[in-house]
């Protein structure tokens, strides 16, 4: 079989012209049996191989066996496809046929913990029927896999990517529950963990015991000298556990970099060997079933001395090598960037060669902002500067996820509207806990720091939103407003542009969960806070109208049927809009012959949008609202509290 001869013979095209004859040898067999099967992985192979090679070759060229860990690479490649299930194959085909299936504005999705949310496996299996009762089509399971006993970063210290954890399940259910989700037309979303691993990982073991092989698998010194080199540039992440980013190990007498817990040891991609095991767990999570993986603290997979050892490019070269390789072997796969950084780091990530999809911790952050501050100006203001993407991309928009709220937002766009960043964050901080007068809010702190006054924000959408203090007060009219602010945040995320993701009992608006402070692996990690059991009791009496539960369960399944209902609200082209009152969020979204005029007030007292805004952006004289189903006439509307509206022209 001749080498394939669309490549252009630079660098690239010669070093292929040199391997491809050799994996040829190597996969002879394989070759003879499935020639069809061979000749899509060949052009799959040629149509990217560039980029991957382009892509090493800046990280590992000058390393003198370059070419051999290539070759290696590439055969694992070849193997992982070999051992790709046909049905898997049959989706890469209707992926690429259509390579932006997931910004259809029929996309829904849902994340939680399998052991909080069903127990295990076969008890989220037998769940199917809710999701498609609340309309999801995406499915964001959290760390599942094997981890330490104990404390464990709610399993995002992994000890192995190839076992479930056994309290949930084994690896073959995890497969037959990604095959029952994808022939109902719902996708599963897993975190790829690949800036660490646990210390019980089978590498970690290796290397603790002195392998040296291993222990060039992750960072390790025997002195302080490069462990210091290192920290005269870097931030501390979780200094209340261990100052600095390395641990020190009495038993093999050595200090490991450990950007976030102890236990969890950093990977040394500076190795190419590192980068092709990494692969291949990749592909085998993709040959599992697995649609979409978040990538876990992507900004930190590089190390370089003098720097922050944050967002350096080779970071991105790896995730366009991780990419490449999953064009190659795993076409249907796609990456979803978790990067807390700064707004401008975030977007770096988001483009169809790295990241096709990106959380939105921005929009995250910024919604809650307003909710406190009653005002959308730097919502609006951020909005206007940062939400559009890379056309092939899209948004992941959420109120809340298992992790905390920490406020990203950028300094610089604060600074325009004449804030203090500082400051700002330190009020947030302050309505967040309850600790500022008036505050609705019943949040925890997470890792506050006394000396700065910086922390994070732990709680449920429900407890932030005012509900449980509501409820504790007994107002009626305080519920009234708890439940209408957490379904104006989430008709934002369904209707600004992207993939909304919904965090499981939200949708039945569940409080924060205190039991997490009796548990000594717990205790530490506010967080727990917001990650309850689910309460199936709760879904049972969702017959009865007046409760909380109901009320915000109903509500969202209307905002969710309007949004797979409208076109409009495909793709993520949006433009935001200057609404002249400053409690009002505004933006339009259109597709074809449908236009969509959407208004959000953020203040529990009624505010005014001018009949001038509407014949200005909405283009008409009649708007009829898609979720109340009431007729504006040209006049100006009195807006509700916390109401949110989605205008059609008529």
């Amino acid at each position: 079989m001749p080498v394939p001869s669309s490549l252009p013979q630079d660098a690239a095209g010669r070093t292929f012209a040199r391997l491809y004859p050799r994996i040829l040898t190597t996969f002879r067999q394989y070759r003879r049996e499935s020639p069809a099967d061979w000749d899509v992985f060949s052009r799959q192979l040629t149509a990217n191989f560039e980029a991957l090679f382009n892509a090493l070759v800046q990280v590992y060229g000058d390393q003198y066996d370059f070419y051999y860990h290539l070759e290696t690479l590439l055969e694992a490649l070849v193997q992982s496809w070999k051992e790709r299930p046909e049905e898997l194959k049959e989706l890469d085909q209707r992926r690429q046929n259509d390579p932006y299936w997931f910004q259809s504005n029929h996309q829904m999705g849902g994340v939680c913990y399998v052991d909080l949310f069903a127990g295990n496996l076969k008890g989220l299996e037998a769940k199917v029927e809710y999701f498609h009762e609340l309309g999801l089509t995406y499915l964001h399971l959290m760390p599942l896999f094997r981890s330490p006993a104990g404390e464990n970063d709610g399993g995002y210290a992994i000890s192995s990517y190839r076992e479930v954890n056994p309290r949930i399940g084994r690896m073959s259910e995890l497969t037959d529950l990604a095959g029952r989700l994808r022939r109902n037309g719902i996708s599963l979303v897993l975190d790829f963990v690949f800036n660490h691993t646990s210390d019980e990982h089978e590498w970690a073991v290796k290397a603790r015991a002195g392998d040296p092989v291993f222990q060039n698998y992750y960072y390790m010194f025997t002195d302080r000298k490069k462990p210091d080199e290192y920290e005269r540039t870097l931030r501390e992440i979780f200094p209340e556990e261990h100052p600095g980013a390395f641990t020190w190990f009495p038993d093999f007498q050595r200090w490991v970099w450990t950007t976030f817990h102890s236990y969890q040891w950093d990977l040394n991609y500076s190795n190419p060997e590192v980068f092709i095991a990494m692969a291949r767990e990749m592909l085998s999570l993709a040959n599992a079933g697995v649609e979409v993986l978040r990538l876990d603290a992507v900004a930190f997979i590089w190390k370089q001395p003098g720097t922050s050892c944050e967002n350096l490019p080779q970071a991105h070269l790896l995730i366009q090598a991780f990419n490449a390789c999953a064009r190659i072997a795993a076409p249907a796969l796609l990456f979803k960037s978790e990067a807390i950084v700064h707004p401008d780091e975030v977007a770096r990530y988001i483009k169809p060669e790295e990241c096709q999809l990106s959380y939105n911790p921005l929009l995250m952050a910024l919604l809650w902002e307003s909710l406190a501050t009653r005002k959308v100006s730097l919502l609006q203001e951020s909005m206007r500067n940062r939400f559009a993407i890379d056309p092939g991309c899209a948004w992941v928009n959420y109120v809340r996820c298992h992790d905390d709220i920490g406020w990203t937002f950028s300094d610089e766009d604060a600074a325009r509207l004449w804030m203090n960043g500082y400051d700002h964050r330190r009020f947030l901080n302050d309505f967040y806990t309850g600790r500022f007068p008036g505050s609705f809010a019943r949040g925890l702190p997470f890792q506050e720091n006394p000396k700065t006054g910086d922390c994070r924000i732990s709680g449920t959408c429900a407890s932030l939103a005012g509900l449980e203090d509501a409820l504790m007060q007994k107002s009626d009219e305080a519920v009234d407003l708890a439940i209408s602010r957490i379904l104006l945040i989430h008709a934002v995320i369904m209707t600004i542009g992207g993939i909304p993701l919904l965090y499981l009992g939200d949708e039945l608006a569940m409080l924060n969960d205190y039991s997490y402070r009796d548990d000594p692996h717990k205790v530490q990690d506010s967080r727990w806070v917001h990650r309850p059991a689910f309460d199936w009791k709760k879904t049972a009496s969702l017959a009865d109208g007046k409760s909380p539960a109901t009320r915000v369960f109903n509500g969202l399944k209307k905002i969710i049927a309007v949004r797979s209902a409208n076109h409009a609200l495909s793709g993520h082209t949006t433009d935001f809009i200057d609404t002249g009152n400053i409690s009002i969020f505004g933006y339009l979204r259109a597709d074809g012959d449908q236009r969509l005029l959407i208004l959000a007030n953020f203040s529990e007292h009624e505010q005014i949008i001018s009949s001038n805004v509407l014949r200005l952006y909405g283009l008409g004289y009649e708007y009829y609202d898609l979720l109340s189903d009431q007729v504006f006439p040209p006049n100006d509307i009195a807006m509700k509290p916390y109401q949110f509206l989605c205008l059609q022209v008529e």
